[in-house]
């Protein structure tokens, strides 16, 4: 059928329609390295500015924030990976990109402190996506610095330094909001009795009947801990269970700092886990095989695919940081409007397979 009957199916629904059209898209337009650079640029900027106005938020009053680093998180590595890594690609080819390079810089750090004062989440998110694309692109262009001890102690310290000023700023300016102990001391607060709900109810292909929210009109499965964005099954008139904000109310139930593997095996079984999980490996495996098909073809004197490589490079380092950071430690990064992001970001990996069965 295609009006779907449960948030499972709706899901695979719209993650179908997506792949599809993007996978279309790129049959039919050309993708120059140009271009990528431009839109990547534009789209950091404009998230880095949306990230800054939402933290502004919280020190203003009579106004309220929107938490866009949950959905547009992801997006935002994607952009900013792919911007870097199309800096790259015009020093392969000796063309100057010196003050792109700077300019990404800059962007990197406006939206980690922004994304940060705005959920802590974000910082680990933020970092992890950094240090995936830095991988990837060591390996891809023989200028780019290899990782080193110093490097990685760097990174960590600097995740430490970030969380200890989040916590100093939050003491300052009285604002809890700001604490990463506090998130810490609500993790284990909520997110054990969620834990402890899912290990004794969940089953193959969902959960005990009547264990969920909802009680005796419980499904089973598909209930909507994980589902796509409230808004657009309103928008559907789709006649299924949603939380509302129940989430918020209700913390001894799924909390969503629990990690991403508990809600979806509650909501879809252990079965669905297992699904999901074997995704995420062919997406992976498959950009990186199509990555080195590319790199090939480089070396070889082709600037064909430069601008497909960069997009691919920025698809992949986000897919992999949302799949880490939403699955194994906080179902919020792969949920609701998030999940929009992580199917867009699955089909611009998966799109690149077909260019490189059909052309290559």
């Amino acid at each position: 059928m295609l009006i779907p009957e449960n948030h499972l199916q709706f899901i695979i629904e719209v993650a179908v329609l997506i792949h599809v059209g993007i996978i279309l898209l790129f049959n039919v337009i050309t993708i120059p390295l140009s271009m990528v650079l431009f839109l990547s640029l534009f789209l950091t900027i404009i998230l880095t500015a949306l990230f800054g106005v939402d933290a502004a938020f919280l020190f203003l009053p009579f106004v309220s924030h929107h938490e866009f680093t949950h959905p547009f998180g992801p997006l935002a590595v994607f952009a900013w990976v792919t911007l870097s890594a199309s800096a790259n690609l015009l020093s392969e080819v000796d063309i100057k990109s010196s003050s792109i390079k700077t300019l990404s810089l800059i962007l990197f750090v406006v939206i980690a402190i922004a994304g940060s004062l705005m959920h802590r989440s974000f910082l680990l998110l933020w970092l992890l996506g950094w240090f995936i694309g830095f991988l990837i692109m060591s390996k891809s262009f023989r200028k780019s610095s290899r990782i080193t001890v110093k490097r990685i102690l760097a990174v960590i310290a600097a995740g430490v330094a970030g969380f200890g000023i989040l916590e100093i700023l939050a003491t300052i300016f009285n604002q809890p909001v700001l604490s990463p102990l506090l998130r810490i001391t609500r993790l284990e607060q909520y997110a054990m009795p969620s834990l402890n709900m899912v290990i004794k109810n969940t089953t193959l292909w969902g959960h005990v009947q009547g264990a969920c929210f909802w009680g005796s009109n419980c499904l089973g499965g598909s209930d909507g801990y994980i589902s796509l964005p409230m808004n657009l099954i309103n928008f559907f008139t789709l006649p299924f269970p949603l939380f509302s904000g129940v989430l918020v109310t209700q913390k001894d139930y799924i909390d969503y700092m629990l990690p991403g593997i508990f809600g979806v095996a509650f909501d879809f079984g252990y079965g669905g886990l297992l699904l999901l999980m074997g995704w995420c490996l062919i997406v992976i495996i498959t950009g990186f095989y199509v990555l080195r098909k590319y790199r090939s073809k480089r070396k070889n004197g082709s600037r064909r695919y430069l601008g497909r490589e960069a997009l691919l490079i920025g698809a992949l380092a986000a897919f992999m940081t949302q799949t880490i950071i939403g699955l194994f430690l906080f179902t919020r990064t792969i949920d609701g409007a998030a999940m929009l992001t992580y199917i867009f970001l699955s089909a611009l990996v998966m799109a690149h397979a077909v260019i490189v069965k059909v052309r290559m």
